[in-house]
């Protein structure tokens, strides 16, 4: 079992997304649990960027429904428990096999409004080691435009690592 000792995190955005990859990546080595996977990503990133991130989780490909995403770990308020692919944010990005950042979800046709406080949103897509779409990582927050090419970055590094990390 793995046990995070945590360092103070890099001030810069690009910098902390660096040092949290190899802290999420330093935790999860040698587990093979994907929920345990999961659940350590999403209470990461939350405690790295309170102050932007209201909502961090996944939706995973359910097994029975390979065309539908399920709430996994996750850190904020209720969750929605189904997103059909294509539909929402969550959706579409599962949909398109890649990263959607929307700067004002109230904006975004078909937004699914699991939470109303939710003002723009980053959804990045999580493969497993076969290149198979396993989830999305979801994160949103309470500010307008919160989110930048830094962000998806950082979250698409993350989530590279997070399903072949040894």
């Amino acid at each position: 079992m793995a046990e995070a000792v945590r360092a103070e995190l890099p001030e810069g955005k690009a910098e902390r997304y660096a040092a949290l990859c190899a802290e999420i990546g330093a935790v999860i080595a040698g587990e093979p649990n994907l929920t345990a996977r999961y659940a350590t990503a999403a209470s990461l990133l939350a405690q790295a960027f309170p102050e932007r991130f209201f909502w961090t989780g996944f939706y995973v490909v359910d097994a029975d429904k390979p065309n539908e995403l399920v709430v996994g770990p996750y850190q904020g308020s209720l969750g929605c428990l189904r997103i059909p692919f294509g539909k929402g944010v969550c959706g579409a990005a599962a949909a398109r096999r890649e990263t959607i950042i929307v700067p004002d979800v109230h904006a975004f046709p078909g937004h699914i409004a699991c939470d109303s406080r939710s003002n723009s949103e980053i959804v990045t897509p999580v493969f497993d080691k076969s290149g198979a779409l396993a989830a999305v990582l979801d994160v949103d927050s309470t500010q307008f435009d919160a989110f930048d090419a830094i962000d998806q970055a950082g979250l698409e590094a993350i989530c590279a690592n997070l399903l072949t990390a040894p």
